[in-house]
């Protein structure tokens, strides 16, 4: 997810545990060649790439075969990924409209088809998959046809988010057509996203739909450990319970530790508003945390609002879960 699964985010996931596998915010093709015919520092968004732990996914995005079939390349023979997945889900205007990128392509499958061929064959042997969305519009829906395309094009993996792009995230994602593509696949995995925000969910999910996997994306910024609670459950073990307040405190204070080592106290500080205001979704006062968040300038003043309003602990003196005001997750 672009501005949110980077690094930091990424070790507190693997702190946790149960992911299968971790993808990184998605890429620029065209910016990354031009970082590195510059010999600029390579994008932020590839902020501890070369040396986490595998499995790795690392998402590119971009219109031209052969530049992405470039960038594939270096990901996987010089950066050793283990997965170069192309998007062509995003259905953000500045990527479709502006850059004919993301889930613009699905317009075009013949030039999908180019696309994951061509990135294929330079990055072999390392996997390529792709991500798409059920279509742009409500009225084509084409994912059936994307699917074969991939497939024939020697896509190692499908993962489909069950809205189209006209949808953006509105409404509810729709399992039932994301099913639908399975039998248009003869050997890759079908991958379901979209909702998916509990144990509950996900287990429906498995056990109802046609699918091989399933990808947890905006859910896991509030709740990180959520992929370790479903890995429980799938095991038939006893399901962690969620943090309390006092342990979600300790986990917002070490993922901005872990921000600020990149970027510094400041530009750090700026970065970590938007993944304070993740930790309080569905919490009573979360309006009011999120206000106050957002505009923090320092350490202190971070750390200020983070002691208001989530204690050292659940019984300690100050704000209580009870005590958060009457704003409700949006």
């Amino acid at each position: 997810m672009a501005g949110f699964t980077n690094y930091a985010f990424r070790q507190i996931v693997r702190e946790f545990g149960g992911a299968g596998l971790q993808a990184t915010e998605m890429i620029s093709a065209k910016g990354f060649l031009w970082r590195e015919e510059h010999e600029t520092e390579l994008p932020d968004r590839l902020w501890g790439v070369a040396d986490e732990p595998r499995p790795l996914a690392v998402q590119i995005w971009d219109n031209d075969p052969g530049l992405l079939a470039a960038v594939g390349a270096r990901l996987a023979h010089v950066f050793r990924v283990s997965v170069v997945d192309i998007n062509f889900g995003c259905p953000v205007r500045q990527l479709t409209e502006k850059a004919h990128s993301g889930s613009y392509l699905l317009k075009f499958p013949d030039r999908v088809g180019s696309i994951v061929e061509r990135v294929v064959r330079a990055c072999a042997p390392t996997p390529v998959t792709a991500k798409i969305r059920l279509g742009c519009t409500r009225d084509r829906i084409v994912a059936n046809e994307v699917a074969q395309v991939v497939e024939e094009a020697g896509g190692a993996a499908l993962t489909v988010h069950g809205r189209t792009a006209q949808d953006f995230f509105q409404g509810s994602a729709d399992w039932e057509r994301i099913a639908a593509i399975k039998p248009h696949l003869k050997k890759i995995p079908l991958i379901g996203n979209g909702d998916l925000d509990s144990v509950d969910k996900v287990l429906h999910a498995l056990a109802t739909y046609d699918v091989d996997g399933v990808m947890i994306a905006r859910a896991a910024l509030g709740k990180p450990w959520l992929f370790r609670q479903v890995q429980a459950a799938l095991a038939g073990e006893s399901i962690p319970p969620d943090l309390s307040l006092a342990e979600q405190r300790g986990l917002m204070l070490h993922h901005y530790d872990l921000v600020i080592s990149r970027f510094g106290v400041e530009k750090g500080t700026i970065l970590m508003r938007k993944y304070a205001c993740c930790y309080a979704q569905g919490k009573p006062g979360a309006r009011d945390f999120r206000s106050r968040v957002s505009r923090v300038a320092s350490a202190p003043e971070f750390h200020e609002v983070v002691d208001r309003y989530f204690p050292r602990g659940d019984h300690a003196a100050g704000a209580t879960q009870a005590d958060l005001g009457s704003g409700l997750e949006d």
